[in-house]
Formats: structure tokens, sequence, C-alpha cells
């Protein structure tokens, strides 16, 4: 077998998939190699303290001791030899106590020897082989009658210590875990980070390290609270390994998904990790690491995965627990937990005084801007920045993944930055960084180069400002994307005023931590009302509001004309009737509103308010307001002010009174708005005026207007720690709002939960708005030339069609 580097040697394993061929589909080829590779390694390493184990293991099962009790006295005869000095050995964190080995199955009852000898294993290795659900598996190879062709394949396969060291047998075993992945690429994202994706992310946050990971005796450790099968646990102890070969690193993990937790232990287990610190389950409802914290943390969480299965838990933790939990900062909306996976990675960094954390973490579009001020993604997102722990967001292209081509970012995390980081965040434009693949796998279509990585870690390490500059420039050529002209010639090739595309470009901005905050003003304006006492204004209330009135009036043209007083509003035998009309002509109505609509105690109060109406529309008319007595015609009040004040007298010369529902119909009935009338007071106030805040000086006195609804606005006002909040706001009011409206004000109780300030504080990162650059449109001589071009191809068609 070769084995003189780790692609060799995992292409000579996965041979084995040329015996697999049409027994099996080629998304399974990886359940069976993956565990038989595990195996073979596993008692290769076994192999020089085989006899002494299974002695070991005879006698402590006849002291009939607990399993852990026997166990750890079993392991006491476990141990392999030092690669690179023989003659030290090195304890083992696992053992079998079985005399087989693959080499000594026969072909006769070799599945259930298999299944015995995996049973003989410690029981994390054996849990490993259960979660591969192995035993189907075997049973499947019998079924194809390859069982023995296997096992024999792998049994010739020397992958003891001696021919692999541990670091080259992790190389494998991830080369095996890669094409497994791109084997069932239909759910290869959901297990299986891209390669080059894992090696970028690895790279920024381990880079600002690179001196210390150096030094002789280093002990590190890393965490992936996603960890799928263990992709950036690998990447990070290859990192380092290849820095220090000599530092240990220690990795710790969780994962939800059984089969993916069976790959990544047994990775870890390959590699001599204690495989005890790798946890299966939901890293969010069931974090069982609570109380380590790391140096180094990488994760890939599911895009835009709602968590609502797992509401009540995370609930209950941020309501509770507040920061002494992982959620206190806020929570996001339930159909996205992206932000759920960052807090919980925040709550697990090292203290600062401890040597600190950093986090990398991939992330889609939405925890950048979703949510606006007081929201719980703002207020994430707000906790991070003023804690100054983000460093840096890489945009990365496009269709890298195995199951989504959306646009994505790599968040670069830390608590303990360097001095020119402080309060600073650097934003990379990384989109065109990558090439074309030779072939598609699933949804990843894109690679980046080695050489498009280095230019994003080298920028993002010297905290460098570029700005947007062609590849090209660069030293970087990307071939142009070549697309489908359907079998015709490009037009690009019959002139020269075709549009070229615009060029690929690569750039880093700095911005303070502030750039992204703002403070969410609510701008009021005045309710402006005229009044207007009709014939039909009166009628209308015969109805009641929305959303019966359009049913009231057909039931009322349909069935009521003919009412007596005495039978006003009842509907009951006529029912059928009158539900075979709402089915037809107003289906969305409840069966409560149904209900309403045939109990004539709703048609009575109707009708009582519209009578009642009447006698005060009488009684205004006498007051000479709400008629003019020449031409009869109904006049407009545009100052409700005024006119509040003669129905109060008409109210007070009928004897009539209203309930407050009463009140609103009668006055919605009557009213409309109007931007030339006169503002409604509110009240009149006993202090001076600010019309900035909404109290002004209005015919001789100091008074609050109603405000409108519908004209409430927002306005976001940029943060600047230079200057007061009061300065800020007034002095952004008055520049951008007051010009345009002048009757505006600010909302003064619309108020910051945590500083108490006018104005809710709000976070967005908006990055594609900071890199956007302007395309002009071309000119229209040159669209016109193009048109013409196409029309002429177009009619050399028909022509060739009719002849």
């Amino acid at each position: 077998m070769p084995n003189s580097n780790f692609t060799q040697t995992a292409a000579f394993i996965w041979s084995v998939a040329d015996l697999l061929r049409g027994d099996f589909k080629q998304s399974q080829y990886g359940r069976v190699i993956l565990p038989f590779t595990l195996l073979r390694r596993l008692e290769c390493v076994l192999e020089e303290s085989k006899d002494a184990v299974v002695a070991q293991a005879e006698k402590v099962k006849a002291m009939n001791l607990p399993e852990k009790a026997q166990e750890k006295m079993i392991l006491r005869a476990a141990f392999t030899f030092e690669t690179n000095t023989p003659k030290e050995k090195k304890g083992l964190s696992f053992f079998n106590t079985s005399p087989m080995n693959l080499g000594k199955m026969g072909q006769s009852d070799i599945k259930d020897n298999l299944e015995n000898y995996i049973q003989c294993f410690s029981a994390d290795a054996r849990e490993i082989f259960e979660h591969f659900k192995f035993d189907e598996f075997v049973g499947l190879l019998d079924d194809a009658n390859l069982q023995f062709k296997v096992v024999k394949k792998f049994a010739t396969t020397d992958l003891s210590p001696k021919a692999v060291s541990n670091h080259q047998m992790g190389l494998i075993f991830e080369e095996l875990i890669r094409r497994f992945a791109e084997s069932s690429n239909e759910t290869a994202g959901e297990h299986f980070t891209p390669r080059d994706i894992v090696r970028l992310t690895t790279s920024l946050v381990f880079m600002e390290d690179d001196e210390a990971l150096t030094q002789d005796g280093i002990i590190r450790t890393i965490y992936d609270p996603t960890a799928g099968t263990g992709g950036f646990l690998s990447s990070g102890m290859e990192y380092v390994h290849e820095l220090n070969p000599k530092a240990v690193m220690r990795a710790f993990g969780q994962e939800l998904n059984p089969e993916s937790y069976a790959i990544c232990k047994a990775d870890m287990l390959i590699k001599g990790q204690d495989v005890s610190r790798i946890k299966l389950g939901n890293t969010l409802s069931n974090d069982q690491l609570p109380a380590d914290q790391f140096d180094y943390m990488l994760s890939n969480p599911p895009f835009g995965v709602d968590w609502k299965k797992i509401e009540g838990e995370i609930k209950d933790e941020h309501t509770v627990k507040g920061f002494d939990g992982r959620f206190g900062a806020g929570l996001p909306r339930v159909s996205d937990g992206s932000l759920l996976f960052l807090m919980h990675l925040i709550s697990k960094m090292r203290d600062a005084s401890d040597n600190g954390g950093r986090i990398g973490i991939i992330l889609n579009g939405s925890p950048l801007f979703t949510g606006g001020a007081g929201s719980g993604e703002s207020e994430i997102r707000r906790y991070i920045l003023e804690a100054d722990l983000l460093e840096g967001i890489i945009a990365l292209p496009t269709d890298m993944f195995y199951n989504t081509g959306i646009a994505t970012y790599v968040w670069v995390l830390s608590n303990k930055k360097a001095a020119e980081r402080k309060g600073k965040v650097q934003l990379i434009d990384g989109s065109n960084l990558c090439g074309k693949m030779r072939k598609s796998l699933g949804s990843k279509r894109n690679l980046m180069s080695e050489e498009d990585i280095k230019l994003i870690t080298r920028t993002f390490g010297h905290f460098e400002v570029i700005d947007a500059t062609s590849l090209a420039d660069l030293g970087i050529n990307k071939p142009a994307e070549q697309k489908s002209n359907r079998g015709r010639t490009s037009s690009a090739t019959k002139g020269s005023t075709s549009k070229t595309a615009a060029p690929k470009t690569f750039a880093s901005k700095i911005f303070n931590s502030t750039d992204f905050g703002y403070r969410r003003l609510t701008i009021e304006r005045p309710l402006r009302l005229s009044a207007q006492i009709t014939d039909a204004a009166i009628e209308s209330l015969r109805f009641a509001p929305k959303p019966l009135n359009a049913p009231m009036e057909r039931l009322y043209n349909a069935f009521g004309t003919a009412w007596s007083e005495t039978d006003y509003g009842y509907l009951t035998a006529v029912e059928t009737e009158v539900r075979a009309l709402i089915k037809a002509e107003f289906s969305e109505l409840k069966e409560k509103q149904i209900k309403d609509l045939l109990d004539s105690k709703l048609w009575l109060f109707q009708r009582s308010l519209m009578d009642k109406a009447q006698q005060l529309q009488t009684a205004v008319s006498a007051m000479s307001f709400g008629k003019e007595m020449a031409g009869g015609q109904d006049l407009v009040s545009n100052d409700f002010n005024q006119f509040d004040i003669t129905m109060k007298g008409a109210f007070k010369a009928t004897g009539i009174k209203f309930d407050a529902k009463e009140k609103k119909q009668f006055f919605d009935a009557v009213t409309f708005k109007n931007p030339d009338a006169e503002p409604v007071i509110k009240k009149v106030i006993k202090e001076a005026a600010q019309p900035l805040y909404g109290s002004f000086n209005y015919n001789g006195k100091v008074v609050e207007f109603q405000q409108d609804g519908d004209l409430r606005d927002n306005e976001n006002v940029p943060l600047d720690s230079n200057i007061t909040t009061t300065e800020l706001i007034e002095t952004y009011v008055k520049r951008e709002v007051l010009p345009h409206v002048s009757d505006a004000w600010i909302n003064a109780d619309k108020r910051d939960e945590k500083d108490g300030e006018i104005g809710i504080v709000g976070y967005e990162i908006p990055f594609n708005r900071h890199f956007y650059v302007y395309q002009p449109p071309r000119a229209l001589e040159a669209i016109d030339e193009d048109l013409a071009l196409v029309s002429d191809e177009i009619m050399s068609l028909l022509q060739e069609v009719r002849s």
C-alpha cells in the first residue's frame, strides 16, 4: 500500500468503493469505508499491547466489577510505542479485549465474529460504531456476499503508528470524510464545511497567535459547538501542528446529528484526542460543556434554521439567568437561530485576563442587519460592538457551500484585541475571490484558492485599508464567466459598444465600532381634522365599523328594508339564507362575527346611535354651524377644536350622552383628515413652549397637539460619541426634518431602556452599502446599436425559417 503521502493512502482506502459499486448507493460508500478504516487503525494501534490487554481482561472479568471499574483496570495494560521513540510507551484511552482481529476472521461466521469483535471495544470506541450503525451495514455486506472481501482488503492495509503517524492518519481520515461528503453532496452541507472555507476561517482565527503557538510546551483548547464531522477541529489542530509539532491541542465539540458525531469522534480518536470531550446533543438547549471556556472557537451553524422546538428552554435561560447565562443580550426571532450560536460562543471565551479567546463563525447576511432598533438581533449586535468584541467580517463569494448558494460572511471576534484594533472593526469584501469548480458539488460551484485565502488573511493580519482594486491589479487573474448565448454569436463580437462586465475587485475598510450604531427617533406630526355633519355620514352609523360594515349593509339591503319597528334587526327566521350569503360574499368572517350579525342587539345599538346623531345634527343646524341658511349646503369646519366646542353645546342642549364606543363612531363618521385643517389640541400645559419636543405656542397658549399615527415616522440618527445625545438629535432634526415638515416634533417618551436617553439605540452592519460601487448606465446610443444588432439577427433567422 502506498503511504508516502496521505492523499495516496486515502485514495487506496477509498478504492474499496470498487467492491461496493452496484450493491450500494454512492452515498453509502462512506458508511462502510469510514468505520472499517477506524476499525483497522484502532487494531493496528492496539497491536503492541494486544496480548497484555487480553490477559488483563481475563483477570478483571473474574473480579465481577462494574464496567467503568473494569475499563480503568484494563486500560493499564493498553499502550503503544511512540513513532519517533520506539522505546517509549504511550498509554491509550481505548482497548479491545478480543483475541480476534480482521486478519484472523475466516469466511465462515464472519458476520457474527465481526459483531462480537466490535462489542469487545471499550465504551467510547464502541459507541462510535453504534452511531455509524455499523451492524446494519455489516448485515448489508453479508447479504451482498462482500463481507469477506472488504475485511480482507482492510486486514492487509498497514495503518500502524510506525507506518502512519497520528497526524498523517488524521489527514487520511479527513480526506476520506471529504470524499464521503462529496459523494453524498445532497446532504453534505448539513455535516461538512468545505475545506477552503475551513482553511480561511482557521487562518483568520489563529494568525494573531502565530508567535505564541510556536513556543515550547504550548497547550491550547479548540471548540466547535456545531462540530459536524470535525472539519474545523481537525483544521485547527493541523494549523497549529504546522507551526509547532510539539504543541498540544485539546479538542472539544458538540454535534446534534448522530452520524456526524460518530465521524467526528472517530476522527478525534484517531488523532489521539480524549473523545469524552466530544458530545452528542443540541448545543443550544443542552450545553454539555457548561463550565468550559476555550482559547479558539470555530463554527458553521445552520443558516436560517428556526429554534421553535427549543423556544421554552432558550427563553427561560434568557429570562432567569440574564447575562449570567448565554443569552442575556437578547433573543433573535424564532425563524433564525444563527445569533444564538454566536452568543453561545461568546459565553465560552476564555477570560481576557487568562489569555482571552478568539471566535470564527460563518453566518449568512441576516445577522448583519435583520431587526430594527430595540429588536433582539439589534441588541445582540449592540452588545458585541459596545463590548468591542468584533474584529472583522469577511464577505465570501456566493455558491461556496454544498447546500446553499447564498451570500455568507466570516465573523472574527476576540476579547483580546491588539491596541490598534480597539474600538475598530475591519470589513473585507472577498466576494470575488474564487474560481469556478470543474464540477459542481451540490450548490458548491466556486472554490477559493490558496492565493485567495492568503490575500484575505494578509489584509486582515496587516489591518490594512484597501480601496476597491481590481484583482488583476493585485496580481490575481480570474477567468471571465462564460455565459450561454444559446448557440448565437455574442453581440460583444459584433461591435465595441456592448456593456463590459464590471471589474472584479477586492477591498478592505476600517470603521469605528460606533459607526454602525444609531438612535431611532420617533417623529410625530399633529392630527389635522375637518368636520362635516352630512346625511350620508349620519346614515353610515346604521352599520358597525369594519369589518362588519359591508356585511351589515349587504344584509340590510337584502332583508332589512322591510323591518318594522317591532322586528328591527331580527334575522333568526332567515338565518340559513344569511349564512349562505355571508359564505358566498364574506367568507373571511369568523363564526363569532357571524353570530354578532345575527344578533338583533347589534342592529338596535347601531340604529340608536344613528337616531342620536340625527338629533345632534338638528341641534347643530339650529346653532347655525352645520348648515348655511341660504344655500342649504353642508359646510366644512377646518378647525376641529371649534367644532368640538360646538358639539359639546349640542350634547348639552339635547341631553344626549355617548359612551366611549359611541363617541368614537360618531366622530369617525363626521370627521376626515385634512392637511390644510388646524391641528387638534390634545391639552393645554403650563410650561414653556418647546417645539422640538411637542409643546407649541398656539393662539396665545402653550399646547400639545394630538398625534397623527398615520404621519408618525422614524429617523435613524448616526451615533456620535463626541457630542451629547441632546445635541445629536436636535441638530439632526433641525437639519434633516424641520425643513421638510415644520410642524414635526420629537417624541420624548420613546427612550432607550439601557441609557434612558431619547431615541432607541440600534446597530446594523450594512456591509453591501459600504462596498457599493456605482456603475453608470451605458449611453443610449450604445443601447440602440445593440438593439439594432439583435433585431438584424432576428430578422436574419426569420428569413432562414421562411426559406
